[in-house]
């Protein structure tokens, strides 16, 4: 299992780094496709709906998770601020929820190495009644489906399961 290096502080800041032992464009791609964002962004416990996905600067996005326990949700949703191929992804995120103002400011940076992929994510603004202690907890479980989604290398000619 690949470890994460996490810093938090006290300004609602998260920052993650990871190593994923796959390509970078295969790691950057599954944060723009909204089939593969279903699969591995909602944390253990819940599921994930992306109701709007326009993976272009300028362009925006609308997600939510569900609790699978309650079925409480929670909506969210921002822009695309900047998208440099298989280098990095920037982009705002707010909840819907009036009870969790602010808006978040979230970096992806994927630097390919000899045996896979650095990603590095920065989570700026966190709402306050959000511990960042919590969103590291979801950041860790979201990456390890990231990574049981990406790490496979599956020829195109082999049998669906």
């Amino acid at each position: 299992m690949t470890q994460t290096q996490t810093q938090a502080s006290q300004t609602n800041t998260l920052v993650l780094k990871r190593h994923i032992r796959a390509p970078a464009e295969r790691v950057y791609r599954a944060f723009l496709d909204a089939d593969a964002l279903v699969k591995w962004m909602a944390p253990h416990g819940f599921t994930a709906k992306v109701h709007h996905m326009d993976p272009k600067v300028g362009g925006d996005f609308k997600m939510s998770f569900t609790n699978f326990t309650t079925g409480s949700s929670n909506s969210f949703g921002g822009k695309y601020l900047e998208l440099t191929p298989n280098k990095r992804i920037r982009h705002t995120d707010a909840f819907d929820d009036p009870n969790m103002p602010g808006e978040m400011d979230v970096t992806i940076e994927f630097e390919e190495g000899l045996a896979g992929t650095f990603v590095t994510i920065t989570q700026k603004g966190i709402p306050a009644q959000i511990p960042v202690e919590f969103a590291n907890m979801g950041w860790q479980d979201s990456l390890q489906l990231l990574e049981q989604l990406v790490v496979p290398e599956i020829p195109d000619d082999s049998p669906e399961a």
